[in-house]
């Protein structure tokens, strides 16, 4: 059994929830856990479970998001594009965004991206800086999405936390120059909140406001 957990992301100026992002989640004996692959799944059947969780967390009625990601293969499987311009379709004023969690190609990018603002679909890059995701290979995508995200947790899991400042105030220096929304993921603490204004980045997520949770 499969079932998205959500995880409330904040906008720290006005201490409001802004929206969730949907982390898909496999049931293991009496455990929720990461999937092997999280193409074991298809598209098609996690679009289902996207409608159940945004009606459970009553995005429509409170104008918040539901963001989602998708790895290259779902990316370029393709049916995932009419899969989630139907499920667009189904959830009506719901505000979606996906998360690209490895950088594709140019071209794959501006073709989505120009069909998926037509709908009023937001394109993220998720982990910038880390893993597919470096500067080198999402540079040519930035004129052509409308966010990234900064996750400290992969620099902490990697045992870098020392190179979090240089390289977050890197990135917030990039949202700045193509006029980016940015959110810092792995907010933990205070220190983490104070860091975060420090480059005047608002948008955060990460277990000080909510551990993915069941809904």
């Amino acid at each position: 059994m499969y079932r998205f957990f959500a995880q409330p992301q904040v906008d720290q100026l006005s201490h409001r929830i802004f929206g969730y992002e949907a982390l898909l989640r496999k049931q293991k004996d009496d455990a929720w856990v990461l999937p092997d692959s999280f193409t074991e799944i298809s598209v098609a059947d996690q679009a289902q479970l996207l409608k159940r969780t945004a009606t459970a967390l009553h995005v429509a009625a409170t104008n918040q998001r539901l963001a989602f990601n998708l790895n290259n293969q779902q990316f370029r499987a393709p049916q995932t594009l009419d899969v989630i311009l139907a499920l667009k379709d189904q959830l009506g004023a719901v505000n979606l965004s996906i998360e690209l969690t490895e950088a594709p190609t140019l071209a794959e990018v501006v073709h989505f991206s120009q069909i998926l603002h037509q709908h009023h679909i937001k394109l993220v890059i998720d982990d910038v800086g880390t893993g597919s995701n470096t500067y080198s290979n999402v540079a040519p995508f930035l004129p052509y999405v409308d966010e990234i995200k900064f996750a400290m947790q992969n620099y902490r899991s990697a045992g870098t936390p020392d190179k979090i400042p240089t390289a977050l105030a890197f990135w917030a220096k990039i949202a700045q120059t193509y006029h980016l929304a940015m959110i810092l993921e792995g907010v933990e603490d205070a220190n983490d909140q104070t860091l975060a204004q420090h480059y005047g980045i608002r948008l955060h997520q990460g277990y000080l406001y909510g551990k993915p949770a069941l809904v």
